[in-house]
């Protein structure tokens, strides 16, 4: 959602869903506060919604929009169809208005833009509240559209079947993503704990194969090391849940005391989360006031700002990398930007996924419409829908090395830490 968290604002009486709301959290993953769907969300409510009724939205016709041909189809419909299976069932009047606005909808071409009639919303409310089976897997559309893997959880099914950041989805239990609406490909992968799902994936130039068993998803969160032969602290961030920014906390003062003055933050594969943990973290290295991220809304309402509360308790001298990579996405983005962008850190890995979009859940009687409403912008201006964040230092990590347990992306962090080149 894009309560990503980084995108749910909590001084705001809307639900906002950050990152792209079509990046959707395959997995269970409660958090203290909510959960985590794959986006920024701001740390509030991640279940409040705008609703249909009293809620002052317009439903006045727009006089310039000419229905005739509309209603022709309609009538016509209404006249002339026929069933010729036994089993097709005529839709209601609801069932007709819900399939003309996802019409609507889909003619915006904006994969994060979504209308869900009442049995989807349901679903994606359960999404929401952790209700469900799964492999451990985010899943957003690429810039061409393709449902892609952002990330697989770590040490999830998905990772230990195989599955990879930046896959191909081409099927899901043979029926084909094309066309596939994220939201419709959770429904789909979501299941009981113990079952199958079997996905058909897209990678160098080969289609694989891969079945997956869901089950009940524990993700982790931090880890953090200490290596005294270099004197690189390193902290590693999995997502950003309601409680990352406390242990961000304690993993900062364990590398305080270490004496360290040489971090790797390593973002790789971190789907993103909460915004407020993003923008908390970050205020570790920023001064009170130093924007973190703007979300822009383009002229149709006042941007919103949000700043570091200036923590700033980085020790002096301290040289900072963030290790970045295809599956970092939304608050990753969001945090890797802002220190990259205020001079506290340097860049390594690969491109990031470009999970930058704000949605807005709307509740439309007991179905939902997402809508895009803003994007995300780095503090120098950086879009991030527009192809990510770009390191600074660009170093590939290829299969082979996982599979030799090579990590040559930390390794050029090390380097750079350690010899200043």
């Amino acid at each position: 959602m894009q309560d990503d968290d980084a995108d749910i604002s909590p001084s705001r009486t809307t639900h906002t869903v950050r990152n792209g709301i079509a990046l959707a959290l395959v997995a269970v993953v409660a958090f203290s506060t909510g959960l985590f769907v794959g986006g920024a969300h701001s740390g509030s409510s991640l279940l409040s919604t705008i609703p249909l009724l009293g809620d002052g939205l317009d439903p006045t016709p727009d006089q310039n929009a000419d229905l005739t041909d509309f209603w022709k189809a309609w009538n016509t419909l209404d006249a002339n169809f026929v069933q010729t299976h036994a089993s097709t069932t005529l839709p209601t009047i609801k069932e007709k208005i819900y399939g003309a606005i996802k019409g609507l909808t889909e003619s915006y071409k904006d994969p994060y833009t979504v209308f869900m009639p009442p049995a989807e919303a349901k679903v994606f409310q359960e999404n929401i509240a952790g209700n469900f089976g799964g492999v451990g897997m985010e899943i957003g559309a690429n810039k061409d559209g393709l449902l892609t893997v952002i990330a697989p959880l770590k040490g999830t099914p998905a990772e230990k079947a195989g599955i990879l950041s930046g896959d191909i989805v081409l099927s899901i239990d043979g029926k084909t993503t094309d066309g596939m609406t994220t939201d419709e490909a959770v429904k789909a992968i979501r299941g009981l704990k113990g079952t199958t799902v079997t996905f058909v994936i897209y990678r160098d130039g080969k289609m694989i194969t891969i079945p997956v068993v869901r089950d009940t998803i524990q993700v982790p969160e931090i880890d953090n090391s200490f290596d005294k032969a270099t004197g690189v602290y390193s902290i590693a961030l999995f997502e950003f849940s309601g409680n990352s920014a406390e242990l961000f906390d304690t993993a900062f003062a364990a590398f305080k005391a270490s004496g360290s003055k040489k971090l790797i933050l390593d973002l790789r594969g971190d789907p993103g989360g909460y915004l407020d943990a993003a923008v908390n973290i970050a205020s570790h290295f920023l001064p009170e006031g130093t924007t973190v991220v703007t979300e822009d809304f383009k002229g149709k309402q006042e941007n919103v700002t949000h700043r570091s509360s200036g923590t700033a308790d980085m020790p002096s001298g301290t040289k900072v990398v963030i290790l970045i990579d295809q599956g970092s996405a939304s608050a990753s983005e969001i945090l890797a930007g802002a220190l990259h962008d205020n001079s506290v850190a340097t860049l390594i890995g690969t491109r990031s996924f470009g999970k930058g979009s704000v949605q807005q859940l709307i509740d439309l009687d007991s179905a939902s419409l997402k809508v895009t409403v803003a994007r995300w912008l780095t503090p120098a201006g950086v879009n991030i829908s527009e192809g990510g964040i770009t390191p600074d230092i660009n170093v590939n990590r290829t299969q082979d090395d996982v599979r030799a347990s090579k990590d040559p992306q930390k390794a050029r962090a090390v380097q750079f830490l350690t010899t200043g080149k």
